[in-house]
């Protein structure tokens, strides 16, 4: 937000004069004092107080300005709704518009680098913790993180019936995450990632114990 130039007798003055200017309380109002003022002697020679104010940017102000130029820059008309949940330390960014599968791109490639382009932003302005950013729209990320899941568990039946390892496709560390937790229960299979970024994937295997296992039952 622009500065506003405020004038008044005292400091105070101006203080006040920029709170109901900007609509705004005293915890929000970041201002720099340009001319302290005086009263001068018997009031001839004073001077007035000039300061100069504006709104206090906060984490969602930032995001959403940083959103809206590059939304701007695509023509691209977008909904921006943000909730900041303060005990998590996270921004959820939610996103809504027209054509929204521009902005998600090939397995989440778009909408993954706009996540990781906010947090830095985000987290060079935050001057306390690490806040943890979730950009999504039309809830791409409980979609996708339901088809992984669904592929881990076909994946890993297929590897207990052919007895043979199944390498997946890259994948970012959010998605690897999804797949090592649908299976971290499975008895009979292991999962484990390999390869340097940005083509590190997740390998599925049989467990020793799983195959074991399995070829007792076989013999039986």
């Amino acid at each position: 937000m622009d500065m506003i130039k405020v004038t008044a007798k005292t400091v105070e003055e101006a203080v006040t004069k920029a709170l109901i200017e900007l609509e705004i309380t005293s915890d929000k109002l970041e201002y720099e004092v340009i001319e302290k003022g005086s009263a001068g002697f018997l009031g001839i020679g004073s001077k007035p107080a000039v300061i100069q104010a504006k709104k206090k940017e906060t984490l969602e102000d930032c995001a959403v300005e940083f959103l809206t130029q590059i939304f701007d820059a695509m023509s691209m008309t977008v909904q921006i709704d943000l909730e900041l949940k303060e005990e998590e330390k996270e921004l959820c960014i939610n996103l809504s518009g027209g054509d929204m599968g521009i902005l998600i791109g090939k397995r989440g490639q778009t909408l993954d680098s706009l996540q990781y382009l906010v947090s830095l932003m985000v987290n060079k302005t935050n001057a306390g913790d690490y806040i943890r950013v979730k950009l999504d729209t039309e809830n791409y990320r409980e979609r996708r993180k339901e088809t992984l899941e669904t592929l881990a568990k076909n994946i890993a039946y297929k590897v207990k019936r052919t007895k043979r390892s199944v390498s997946l496709e890259p994948m970012n560390p959010y998605e690897r995450r999804i797949i090592h937790a649908a299976l971290q229960n499975d008895r009979y299979v292991v999962t484990r990632s390999d390869g340097e970024e940005p083509f590190r994937h997740v390998i599925i295997s049989l467990k020793r114990e799983g195959r074991r296992e399995r070829a007792e039952k076989t013999d039986r």
